[in-house]
């Protein structure tokens, strides 16, 4: 047996546990990952980064080279529920208004190898056999290897090992439909496959008892979703075969698309779930571990990257001794209420995403396509299907605190404002200098002075490590009022017991 001493082990090495392991890595954090499979999959699966998502990933340096690996789309916004109309996020004044499309084993590539960079370690073929945890830790059995750390994140997918040995409670609905997903070649393409990615409405079909969507993902290469309209017994688990995907190409596609070869394949349904608690102990849950549910909108992989990105700060301060006192216990707070949130409106979604809708489904399709059109209504589902809207609940007056900062240009050496966050630091924004010249700050949160190309509605911010405001003012008094307050409420314990700086 191998033994492995470290602070965080995390299960699993799909784009929840890489963003992860990168933020801890990024903080210092002694970092282990178990991952199962012996090898990377490769698969396009869980490729539309939402805007969000790419604003998190911009803020740390990371959105670039998943975008020189990005496949080419047009510049058109995402969908709710596969209706007709593209939902606008420039409202939500975002750099990236429109998902991006990066195969999710490039995403976890690049994620592992920036995460292994910066430190952490990465063991695949390593299936997590064994969880026990006590009062100082956590330890860990994966085959012959143990690893003895002190928390444990789960994010080890909607199967999760770790969950089922502990026995957390993961309520909700079971499937009601199995779907099939495959990345395959094609040798030869019909009038009806489509050339190039655009909206969602116009990639899906259905036809002689099957609905279907192909993506084209770069020369002879495709993503294929489908199933049956009347949906059969298949069983979850039954292998997906190449004659059952030829057969659903050519009922959508014509007898003039023929399958070359198939690349990888898996079968998903409906189900609806999610643990009570993300948190057990030393034991925390992120991505599918913690919530699964209908596929539609591009939800999963960026409710568990933003999932990583809301722990990763918490974690690694509550470990090196400087977080406020429950901080880490923020994790659940902020982030269960969203994941329901995404349960919600993806069961919503199936409801009108039947792929040969009835008449009065067809009748609430038509006119939630009507309201779509409303610039508010629009504005609103674009918010929330892409994340821009995402707000916390935290305690201060001011109307900014919760919710996220816009990328704005600064003067402060001619950078974006995401550029700010490279360290993962906290950063106090100094807009309108009434901040006085001796405050004291923690290392961890960094003074900017600047002056911002436009106006985020407040004279200075304190700002999360996540891109979430935590304190705002517009004056001076207010400043002097209420910073030290907000900086060990939200992010320090008693910050004159702490090894400070001239700020």
């Amino acid at each position: 047996m191998t033994e492995i001493e470290t602070e965080v082990v995390i299960a699993g090495a799909g784009p929840t546990g890489t963003t992860l392991a990168y933020e801890l890595a990024l903080a210092g954090v002694g970092t282990v990952v178990l991952e199962k499979q012996s090898r990377r999959v490769e698969q396009v699966k869980g490729g539309a980064i939402q805007p969000r998502t790419a604003e998190l990933l911009e803020s740390r340096g990371l959105l670039e080279p998943l975008l020189s690996r990005a496949v080419a789309r047009e510049p058109v916004g995402g969908h709710f529920a596969g209706l007709p109309v593209p939902l606008d996020c420039t409202p939500w004044h975002t750099r990236h208004p429109y998902p991006i499309t990066v195969p999710q084993s490039t995403v976890e590539e690049v994620l592992e190898g920036q995460a292994v960079a910066r430190g952490a370690r990465v063991v695949h073929g390593a299936a997590v056999t064994a969880v026990e945890q006590d009062d100082d830790g956590v330890s860990v059995t994966a085959g012959d290897l143990r690893v003895r750390a002190r928390f444990l994140v789960a994010c080890d997918g909607g199967h999760s090992t770790v969950r089922k040995l502990l026995g957390a409670a993961f309520p909700g609905r079971p499937g009601t439909f199995v779907g099939a997903l495959a990345d395959v070649r094609l040798s030869a393409v019909s009038s009806l496959v489509p050339r190039k990615i655009g909206h969602m409405s116009d990639l899906t079909r259905e036809a002689n008892g099957y609905w279907a969507m192909l993506v084209p993902v770069g020369g002879d290469r495709y993503r294929l979703t489908y199933g049956q309209v009347e949906q059969t017994q298949a069983r979850r688990d039954a292998p997906v075969t190449e004659e059952e995907i030829a057969t659903a190409l050519r009922a959508v596609y014509g007898e003039e698309t023929v399958l070359d070869g198939v690349t990888s394949s898996s079968r998903f349904t409906d189900a609806t779930r999610q643990v009570e608690r993300y948190r057990e102990g030393r034991v925390l849950f992120a991505g599918d571990a913690a919530h699964i549910h209908p596929p539609y909108g591009g939800q999963g992989l960026n409710t568990g990257m933003q999932d990583a990105f809301n722990l990763g700060w918490k974690l690694a301060v509550t470990l090196q001794g400087r977080a406020p006192d429950g901080l880490l216990d923020t994790y659940h707070a902020e982030r269960h209420p969203v994941g329901a949130r995404v349960l919600h409106h993806t069961s919503a979604q199936r409801v009108l995403f039947h792929p040969r809708p009835d008449g009065d489904v067809a009748a609430l399709r038509d006119i939630f396509s009507d309201l779509l059109r409303l610039p508010d209504t629009n504005r609103h589902l674009a918010g929330l299907m892409s994340g821009l809207s995402l707000s916390y609940d935290l305690p201060g007056e001011h109307p900014l605190v919760g919710r996220r900062v816009p990328d704005i240009s600064l003067d402060y050496g001619q950078r974006w404002l995401s550029a700010l966050f490279r360290a993962g630091h906290a950063v106090l924004l100094d807009l309108a200098g009434i901040v006085p010249d001796d405050v004291r700050l923690p290392g961890w949160i960094d003074l900017v002075r600047a002056h911002g190309a436009e106006d985020l509605g407040a004279a200075a911010l304190l700002i999360r490590p996540d891109g979430y405001v935590c304190w705002a003012a517009d004056d001076a008094d207010a400043c002097r009022g209420t910073l030290a307050e907000a900086v060990a409420t939200h992010l320090a314990p008693r910050p004159e017991d702490l090894p400070v700086r001239p700020g």
